[in-house]
């Protein structure tokens, strides 16, 4: 996957997907970082866990690790929902969490610092093995006030879940539907990553990439890119700033459409947020003397 922004930086991710089912050490995942004289690798950075954070991202993430990073190259889904339910007037109290590898560590961490009424938290997993068990120790660890509940997919539990979630984030591989939409109770906004009206990152994607979308007959007219909510912020920003905000206005048009009562947010993922994360990262890291240097390795 290679991207480029200007003034910013060139990487290439490469990811390999495990070919065995049972496979549960996650994607593996590698970003070069090049040179932007030269053409040289810069940098190598492990891509697993920083795939996870800025597909999670909310607008704060890459800009906490590089002050002068574009605020909206993190657009991830924590920042795709408080476009539609700002922090300040949502009403999130539930949230469920279908997997239990990264992206869902990063999700629900992001979630809950965007979200702080968010509680409880309910893991559900296709068993409740070692790495959902590690996992919910390592976010109760973080998150001491918060609840956290584990459920395998054939729970008992499940459907009650479900219907009480307010936010339902979903990062699995699965390819068969995870529960039924009439669990899904008005008002509440859908996460959906990794698998293979709408709000999506690029309606040309979706429409190929997003077997859940099609498979439920979801037309285009229906959904709504995530930068048609976002508009320049106003003047007074230099010419070239990366200031942007959300469309208040285009944001209310959408809510108020009557087109239904359920928001689901739909990510594949984008190069540029690859190369926003990655140079941030590797610049502070150079910063801080904490990366391997590698001499004379051209």
């Amino acid at each position: 996957m290679p991207a480029r922004i200007a003034d910013i930086g060139t990487t290439i991710k490469v990811v390999s997907v495990p070919l065995l089912s049972g496979d549960t050490r996650g994607i593996p995942a590698s970003t070069l970082v090049l040179d932007e004289k030269s053409g040289a690798t810069k940098a190598l950075v492990n891509a697993r866990a920083l795939t996870a954070l800025r597909t999670a991202a909310d607008t704060s993430y890459c800009t906490t690790i590089r002050a002068d990073l574009p605020s909206h190259l993190s657009l991830g889904s924590v920042l795709a929902t408080v476009i539609l339910h700002p922090p300040a007037t949502a009403k999130f109290r539930h949230l469920v969490a279908f997997g239990a590898g990264l992206q869902i560590s990063s999700h629900i961490r992001q979630f809950l610092d965007t979200y702080p009424t968010i509680a409880p938290i309910t893991v559900i997993n296709r068993t409740l093995n070692a790495r959902v068990t590690a996992l919910l120790g390592d976010l109760q660890r973080d998150y001491l006030s918060t609840s956290f509940v584990a459920l395998s997919s054939s729970a008992d539990e499940l459907e009650a879940a479900v219907r009480q979630a307010d936010c339902i984030c979903c990062a699995t591989s699965s390819t068969s539907p995870l529960f039924p939409s009439e669990w899904v109770r008005p008002g509440t906004h859908v996460v959906l990553a990794r698998a293979r009206g709408v709000v999506v990152d690029s309606r040309a994607a979706c429409a190929v990439e997003a077997g859940e979308l099609v498979a439920a007959g979801v037309p285009q007219g229906a959904m709504v890119e995530v930068g048609e909510l976002l508009r320049r912020a106003p003047a007074g920003a230099e010419e070239d700033s990366w200031a942007w905000e959300p469309d208040a206005p285009r944001v209310a048009e959408l809510l108020s459409a009557g087109t239904g009562d359920v928001t689901i947010f739909k990510t594949v993922g984008l190069g540029v947020q690859d190369v926003a994360i990655a140079v941030g990262t590797v610049d502070q890291a150079m910063e801080m003397g904490i990366c391997t240097m590698v001499p004379d390795f051209e």
